[in-house]
């Protein structure tokens, strides 16, 4: 094991100790890479940031104070306060007073009802309603264009003008 720390670069070697003395012994070796990756791209995030500060203040160079605003703005938007204690304690009331939706009883997992899975029939389907042809009388051109339907084609429109069939979307066989 000691060959293996010897022919690591320094920044692998910092990573190794920083895990050693968090208490961390056992992890894989893509582990230190992984940190190597994310703290060099936190580097150069910072420094082309205090780059842009100093270009901005008309520095010729990047100083200190550059580098700490860096760091600064970089953890006032990467990391949020959560809100106050009372705000999480109003919006669980809020949240609180609607009601769960009701649970199919029976054996095993309790599952919710049919219309409030991602299972359930979607769409719809209009099929209008045919009706079996009926003779036509000969009559003359006046009569057959009614534009006064009578009484009892009216209410069986209104009653039922169309059928609709739901069907739940099925998965595709596979080509």
């Amino acid at each position: 094991m000691a060959d293996k720390d010897e022919d690591l670069p320094r920044d692998a070697k910092i990573v190794k100790s920083l895990l050693k003395s968090m208490g961390v012994e056992d992890y894989e070796p893509r582990v230190i890479h992984k940190f190597l990756e994310l703290w060099y791209r936190y580097v150069v995030e910072v420094l082309t940031d205090a780059q842009v500060y100093s270009e901005h203040a008309s520095k010729s160079a990047i100083d200190c104070d550059d580098v700490k605003l860096a760091i600064q703005s970089k953890v006032n938007f990467s990391f949020s306060q959560p809100p106050p204690r009372e705000v999480l304690l109003e919006l669980a009331r809020s949240r609180n007073k609607i009601p769960l939706p009701k649970s199919i009883a029976g054996p095993g997992i309790s599952l919710p009802p049919d219309k409030d899975t991602l299972i359930s029939p979607n769409y719809q389907l209009a099929i209008p309603n045919k009706r079996p042809p009926q003779p036509m009388e000969e009559t003359e051109d006046e009569e057959a264009a009614d534009p006064n339907p009578s009484q009892e084609d009216k209410t069986d429109m209104q009653q039922n003008p169309q059928q609709r069939v739901s069907f739940p979307i099925g998965k595709r066989p596979k080509t």
